[in-house]
C-alpha cells in the first residue's frame, strides 16, 4: 500500500513539473549517476577510488558536451571509465529524450504529450506535429554520420596504431566531435596534447571539422536543408545559420591566421598550407568543440580574443553546440545595424524579426557574458591567474567548448566547482532559457505604466 501511494505521488508530482524543469533535472541525474560511475575503481587505470568531485566535474563535461578536463582521458580513465564518458557524450549531445525515445521506437511504444513536449525542447523546435518523424530522421542520421566519420578515421589511424585501437579512436572521436565535446583518446601520443600530434594530418583535421560542423548546425538546419534544398526556399532561420556560420568558421580563421602567422609556438614553425589547416581548425573547434591542434596557452592574447568571441557564438540552436548561438547573436547585430540606420524595426530577407526575439536575444547574451566575466574574475583573484587565462576558461565552461589554457587542474575546489555550474548552466540553464523564450506565451499584464524616455547613448 505505501508502495502503492508513493507511486501516485510521484505520478502527480511529475505531472505538474514543466518540460524545462524535467530536462534540467534529468540532465543533473545523469551526471551524478555518472560520477558515481567514475569515481568507482573499475574505471580508473590504476585501480583505485578517483574523488567525486573530480569524477563529477569530468561527468558534468562530457553530459554537457564541454571537454574541460582534469585528468587525461587516456592515461587515467580505464576502458570501462571511457565508455561511460562517451555514453554521457552521445546522451549530452542528443538529449536524453532523443535517447530515450530511441528506445520507445524501437518496444514500439505510444510517445505520449509530455515526452512529445520534451522531444521538442531538446531538438530545439517550437511545435510538437511530426515530432516523433523528426527524432527518428535525427537518430538515423546521426548513426551515418557519426559511421562514416568513424570509418574515415578508423582507416586514418590504422597506419599508425594497431586495428584495435585504431577502431576505437574512431568511434571515439567521431562521437566527441559530432556531438562537439572536445574529448580525445590520444594521450598514448601525446598526453593532454589534444590533436597536436595531428596538426598537419589534413584527413584527420577535414574529418573532425566536418563532424563538428554538422553536429553544430542543429536538427532542424539539417531537415530543412535536405528537404528544401535551393538555398531561396529554405526557411529565414536555416539561411541566418548557414551564412553566419561560413563567415564565423572562415573569418574566425582567416584572423586566427593573421596574428598567429608568425607565432613559433603555435602556427609559426608549419608549412603555409598547414598554417591556413590549423588556423581553420582553431575557428572551427571554438564553435564548442574543444579540440584543438596548437597549444592553447601559448597563443597570443589576441587569438585568446578571438577565441573568446567565437566561443561566446558558439554554434546553433537546437544542435549539440553550446554558447549564446548563431542566430541569437546574429540578431543583436542586424538589431544594432537597424538602430544606426534609424530604424524601430529589425527585417532580414523581406522579414521582420519581432521585438520580444530581439528582446530576448539581448537577455541571453548579457546573461552568459555577464556569468562568464563575473566567474573569471572569481577564478583569477581565488587562483592568482591572468584575467585573460581565467575569462578563456569561464567562457569555455558556459559556452561548452572545453579548450583550456591548461589552468583548469590546477584551480582550487571553489574554483572547479564554479566551473562545473557553468557547464551544467551553459548545456542546460541557456537552452531551457532560450526555448522558454520560444515556447512559453508571455503573460498579459493586467496594467502598463506610462511610457517615459532616457538618454541612450
Amino acid at each position: 500500500m505505501n508502495i502503492y501511494k508513493l507511486a501516485l505521488l510521484l505520478r502527480r508530482h511529475y505531472s505538474r513539473i514543466s518540460p524545462m524543469q524535467m530536462i534540467a533535472v534529468v540532465f543533473l541525474a545523469i551526471i551524478l549517476f555518472g560520477g558515481f560511475l567514475l569515481s568507482l575503481p573499475l574505471s580508473s587505470r590504476s585501480g583505485q577510488w578517483t574523488s567525486y568531485l573530480s569524477s563529477v566535474f569530468t561527468a558534468t563535461s562530457a553530459t554537457c558536451v564541454t571537454g574541460l578536463t582534469i585528468y587525461d582521458t587516456f592515461t587515467h580513465w580505464s576502458n570501462f571509465g571511457q565508455v561511460v564518458i562517451l555514453v554521457l557524450i552521445q546522451v549530452g549531445g542528443l538529449g536524453f529524450m532523443t535517447i530515450a525515445s530511441f528506445f520507445f521506437l524501437v518496444a514500439n511504444r505510444r510517445i505520449g504529450l509530455k515526452q512529445r513536449l520534451l522531444l521538442a525542447q531538446s531538438l530545439g523546435v517550437d511545435q510538437i506535429s511530426g515530432i516523433v518523424r523528426l527524432v527518428y530522421k535525427v537518430l538515423v542520421r546521426t548513426a551515418i554520420i557519426e559511421g562514416v566519420g568513424a570509418l574515415i578515421l578508423t582507416v586514418r589511424f590504422a597506419f599508425l596504431v594497431p586495428l584495435d585501437r585504431a577502431l576505437w579512436w574512431g568511434i571515439f572521436h567521431s562521437i566527441s566531435a559530432f556531438c562537439n565535446a572536445g574529448f580525445d583518446v590520444v594521450g598514448a601520443v601525446d598526453v593532454g596534447g589534444s590533436l597536436i600530434p595531428f596538426v598537419g594530418d589534413w584527413v584527420v583535421n577535414l574529418t573532425i571539422i566536418a563532424l563538428i560542423t554538422l553536429g553544430g548546425l542543429g536538427f532542424f538546419v539539417w531537415d530543412d536543408v535536405l528537404t528544401k534544398r535551393r538555398f531561396r526556399k529554405m526557411a529565414v532561420y536555416t539561411r541566418l545559420v548557414l551564412i553566419i556560420s561560413a563567415i564565423l568558421a572562415l573569418g574566425g580563421g582567416a584572423l586566427i591566421a593573421l596574428v598567429e602567422w608568425n607565432n613559433p609556438a603555435t602556427l609559426g614553425g608549419l608549412p603555409a598550407a598547414e598554417k591556413c589547416l590549423a588556423a581553420l581548425f582553431q575557428s572551427v573547434t571554438s564553435r564548442t568543440a574543444g579540440f584543438y591542434s596548437i597549444p592553447q596557452g601559448a597563443m597570443s592574447d589576441s587569438a585568446k580574443a578571438i577565441t573568446d568571441a567565437l566561443m561566446l557564438v558558439g554554434g546553433s540552436s537546437g544542435s549539440t553546440a553550446g554558447g549564446v548561438k548563431t542566430v541569437t547573436m546574429g540578431v543583436l547585430i542586424l538589431a544594432v545595424i537597424a538602430a544606426a540606420r534609424g530604424r524601430s524595426r529589425v527585417t532580414v530577407f523581406r522579414r521582420t524579426i519581432n521585438a520580444q526575439q530581439v528582446s530576448d536575444a539581448v537577455a541571453v547574451a548579457v546573461l552568459v557574458f555577464g556569468m562568464s566575466f563575473t566567474a573569471g574574475l572569481i577564478l583569477s583573484a581565488t587562483n592568482g591567474l591572468p584575467l585573460i587565462d581565467c575569462v578563456f576558461e569561464t567562457i569555455s565552461a558556459i559556452a561548452t567548448v572545453g579548450l583550456s589554457t591548461g589552468i583548469t587542474p590546477g584551480l582550487n575546489v571553489l574554483s572547479q566547482i564554479l566551473l562545473i555550474v557553468l557547464m551544467y548552466f551553459g548545456r542546460v540553464g541557456v537552452m531551457t532559457i532560450s526555448l522558454g523564450f520560444l515556447l512559453t506565451n508571455v503573460a498579459e499584464e493586467r496594467y502598463r505604466y506610462a511610457d517615459t524616455k532616457v538618454m541612450i547613448g
